[in-house]
């Protein structure tokens, strides 16, 4: 088994090469040699049942494995009753927009801190994702895994430690670990190899073999300050972390399946190919 990579969403090339459509996305990633694809509905779920169908249709075709982020406004934590409520109406419609698409993940954030502690907003967030899950399950989702992201601020809700406890909730749940995020948030803790392995090291103690062997990433450069993510770089800009090349190793050495998702600032394809070669160089 293997990792799997492709880009967030649509890079500059592919608008720059005269595509207009996500429709035309799967046959793209192909072409570049790449295997996934995430859809993206970070600002609403606004696609058509027709598209998204279509949309699945391509990517049975080309064999790319797509997934799909929810909206960025979810929040699991939040202390207004309404909110949470609003974020399982919105992760429900991820997961309606994902059946059509036969995607078989969707990537959720937890939320922020706020005003109150972390060990308060985690408890809000574990009883929003339970109803979550349970109300997946009635509208017949239940073979969707919903992915918990770690998050990049340093007030949000969503460190490894965070999102493998929401994963306990259910052991469908797979966790989204978003390297670029975790570094940010930790202001910095992935500049060595073995910040890399407690990562790996955690997600195996929390949630076991299987979880680890096929949990879900996102991975690109994120400049950050003291309060965590600033901004998404493109791999090319090395002056901002993390490196690929330790994560590349250790999903190889300890034969790993992930899907990973290059998240970089516009060159999301062309990095995610790059990201792809150093893996396989490694391999």
């Amino acid at each position: 088994m293997s990792a799997i990579f492709g880009p967030a969403g649509n890079c500059e090339d592919f608008y720059a090469s005269k595509h207009k459509s996500s429709l035309e996305a799967p046959l793209w990633v192909k072409e570049h040699g790449l295997g996934a694809y995430e859809y993206q509905c970070g600002k609403g779920v606004k696609i058509s049942d027709e598209a998204a169908t279509e949309i699945g249709r391509r990517a049975a075709e080309c064999g790319i494995h797509l997934s799909v982020h929810a909206p960025y406004y979810i929040s699991l934590s939040s202390v207004e009753p309404e909110k949470r409520d609003r974020s399982i109406d919105y992760i429900l419609k991820t997961l309606e927009a994902a059946k059509y698409m036969g995607a078989k993940r969707i990537v959720v954030h937890s939320g922020s801190c706020g005003d109150i502690t972390r060990k308060e907003a985690l408890e809000l967030a574990k009883d929003t994702l339970l109803r979550a899950v349970k109300s997946a399950d009635e509208a017949g989702y239940g073979d969707i895994a919903i992915c918990p992201e770690t998050m990049g601020k340093v007030k949000q809700l969503g460190t490894v430690e965070e999102v493998c406890e929401l994963c306990l909730i259910d052991e469908r749940l797979i966790p989204t670990i978003d390297f670029g995020h975790v570094n940010s948030q930790t202001l910095g803790s992935l500049k060595t190899y073995e910040g890399y392995e407690r990562i790996f090291d955690t997600i195996h103690k929390k949630l076991g073999e299987e979880r680890l062997k096929n949990f879900h990433a996102h991975y690109s450069r994120i400049e950050y300050t003291n309060a965590g993510e600033k901004k998404h770089h493109c791999f090319c800009e090395t002056q901002f972390e993390p490196d690929f090349d330790p994560l590349a190793e250790i999903v190889a050495k300890r034969d790993l399946s992930p899907v990973i998702i290059c998240e970089s600032r516009g060159t999301q394809t062309r990095d995610a190919v790059a990201i792809q070669k150093i893996y396989r160089n490694v391999k």
